[in-house]
């Protein structure tokens, strides 16, 4: 990298020092959380400070993180095609003599990320220094190759941006249409769910649990999103799963053999009344409800009186088969739409890690 580009720093910029108005900047960390394609598009940050003591971008610049939590997520590269941006402290730069920053953001992303790792240091915090990344060995075709690559490399970013899009406002719309039918239910009366559900918490330790699938294991529900396995089940049962701490409280919803945490609950054993499929819609809108009654606050908790008393509008069977009909059909077209980001993510990848070899 040295060979074909001079590389240096940003100057400090710090998030207390971001306001609505004045002068576009990046900082190191938004480029974990806020710039998720190689090239930004869009510059989201800016400040009031005095700019002429600060560092500013020249158009095609690529820019990585100086630290970063693990060695291989610092290798975190983005192409900046704007000139006059402010770029923060801990922001390596690297501006190109007469390659494209495309390319090379792609490629420290891709097959080089392991060469990055490899020359970071630290432990608890890992530091990437210019000074290494001189030494990093790049491939070099010619220019207009590079920008051919990076063409097809940007055409499937858009696409997962506009994949990103369709799921987000499919979330929106079934979330309204949702609140809407619930709120319409003409012929319903209302009753606790202590009095239709049985209401219990699981007996398992996380620290029995595994990340990885196991053969003949079954899945275990805690406080995180993430699915783990254990090697027993407690339920073997329809169930409506809550975590009994977070910040927020969303159901899930399972039909088999489980084991839940024991500082989970689950809703069993249903009243002839209503249909467990139904139940989990409904309290998918329970959330603020959850929220209010919480107790504690570092990390409010469920209390297995806030389950029972909460309470269920509850029409006639057909109209709730009618609700669970609709509502299904929108998970189904959700789970479509995020299986085709996930082969297009898988597409990048496989792209990323044989196209800089």
């Amino acid at each position: 990298m040295g060979k074909i580009s001079e590389i240096t720093k940003g100057s400090g910029i710090s998030k207390d020092q971001l306001s609505e108005q004045g002068s576009p900047c990046i900082l190191y960390g938004e480029l974990y959380t806020k710039y998720k394609s190689e090239i930004i598009d869009e510059v989201y940050s800016r400040t009031e400070l005095d700019s002429s003591s600060l560092v500013k971008s020249k158009a095609n610049d690529v820019i990585i993180p100086c630290s970063g939590e693990t060695a291989i997520d610092i290798s975190t590269a983005r192409c900046v095609p704007f000139n006059n941006i402010l770029l923060g402290g801990d922001l390596n730069i690297i501006r190109l003599k007469h390659d494209d920053g495309g390319f090379f953001a792609y490629q420290l992303n891709g097959a080089r990320k392991k060469d990055i790792a490899r020359v970071a240091q630290g432990v608890s915090v890992v530091h990437l220094y210019g000074e290494n990344l001189k030494h990093i060995r790049v491939y070099h075709p010619a220019i207009e190759e590079q920008k051919k690559i990076t063409r097809l490399l940007s055409l499937i970013d858009e696409r997962i941006a506009t994949q990103n899009k369709i799921i987000e406002d499919l979330k929106k719309l079934k979330s309204a249409i949702t609140d809407l039918l619930f709120h319409s239910i003409a012929d319903a009366h209302t009753i606790r769910l202590g009095e239709i559900a049985h209401i219990t918490n699981g007996a398992g330790d996380v620290q029995d649990a595994n990340t990885e699938h196991q053969e003949d294991w079954y899945p275990f529900f805690d406080r995180s999103e993430e699915l783990k396995w254990f090697p027993t089940y407690s339920f073997d049962k329809e169930a409506v799963i809550y975590a009994g701490e977070g910040q927020s409280f969303y159901p899930r919803y399972y039909n088999g053999k489980f084991a839940l945490h024991q500082r989970c609950y689950a809703i069993t054993d249903f009243a002839s009344c209503i249909i467990p499929k139904y139940c989990y819609h409904f309290m998918n809108t329970l959330n603020s409800y959850f929220v209010r009654n919480s107790v504690g606050s570092t990390v409010p908790s469920l209390r297995m009186d806030i389950f029972q008393k909460v309470e269920i509008r509850l029409p006639p069977i057909p109209k709730q088969q009618h609700i669970c009909k609709i509502i299904d059909a929108f998970y189904t077209k959700l789970e479509v739409e995020q299986r085709g980001i996930s082969i297009l993510q898988e597409l990048k990848q496989f792209l990323l890690s044989q196209m800089f070899i």
